[in-house]
């Protein structure tokens, strides 16, 4: 279990300094458009660039080239699936609900609440969040027994995210659910197959960049990334407005699993 250190600290400089110029982009296209949910695009493509930076700047040291490799993949089928996913479902939309509350509630010109209240806290998140990433592109060898086990969740994962956006997706877009409560599907078993399955892919994620000390370290990325679904921007957030605009989410919500997937209650 080795890692190169000093490339590791290269490596997340150059995580971190590319992070802030693709916020920094996606900044001004969020204030060009005046639409602060530019942010959920850029969240998913945002992990991918740092990755592809991350495997780039791995390449110059001692480590496996295929351990950035493999993180690249990871990274970029999760993140790019959701970032296409999200910016179809809001380029038809008008602002998030939750954004213009922000937005409301804060003092400041657009741009400065754009980046004070979304684009700089979410681009340190995702710095944070991405550190197996970064890290574990120099594994300088790839332990099977936690890597295997690790693409395992990783695809659970990405199973639960992908077809819970399908399914509701093609719950919305059928006229005879207006207005109703999504309990279908993998909705049925948790209230967030979507978070669920997002924190799934990057404890998956961090297995495989576990294959050293320095990447079990890392653990703070998984543990950062579940604690913001379930806690402050994800699930949490997204029930507050639920109980205020569908009539039976509380009776959902008393047989229905929070987050980690299991049989409704009777």
């Amino acid at each position: 279990m080795s890692n190169d250190l000093g490339q590791s600290g290269i490596t997340l400089l150059v995580g971190f300094l590319t992070t802030a110029v693709f916020m920094a982009i996606c900044l001004r296209i969020s204030i060009s458009q005046k639409k602060l949910t530019v942010v959920d695009t850029a969240w998913g493509l945002g992990f991918v660039v740092i990755a592809a930076a991350a495997a780039f700047t791995a390449t110059g040291g001692d480590g496996d080239p295929n351990a950035g490799r493999l993180l690249l993949v990871m990274v970029g089928l999760w993140g790019l699936r959701l970032a296409w996913h999200l910016h179809s479902r809001n380029a038809r939309l008008p602002e998030d609900p939750r954004y213009a509350e922000l937005a409301a509630r804060s003092t400041g010109s657009f741009g400065q609440i754009a980046l004070r209240k979304v684009f700089l806290p979410q681009g340190i998140s995702m710095w944070i969040v991405a550190t197996p990433v970064m890290v574990g592109a120099n594994n300088e060898d790839i332990l099977w027994w936690l890597a295997g086990p690790g693409l395992a969740v990783w695809a659970i994962g990405l199973f639960f995210e992908a077809i819970g956006d399908r399914q509701l997706a093609q719950f919305k877009n059928d006229p005879s659910n207006k207005g109703k409560l999504m309990d279908q599907g993998l909705w049925r078993y948790t209230r967030h197959p979507n978070y669920f399955g997002d924190a799934c892919v990057w404890w998956g994620i961090w297995l495989v960049a576990a294959s050293s000390w320095a990447g079990l370290a890392t653990i703070i990325g998984p543990i950062a990334m579940t604690f913001f679904l379930t806690r402050v921007t994800g699930a949490a957030l997204n029930e507050k407005g639920m109980k205020k605009s569908k009539p039976g989410y509380d009776e959902y919500v008393r047989k229905t699993s929070g987050f980690i997937p299991r049989p409704p209650k009777k």
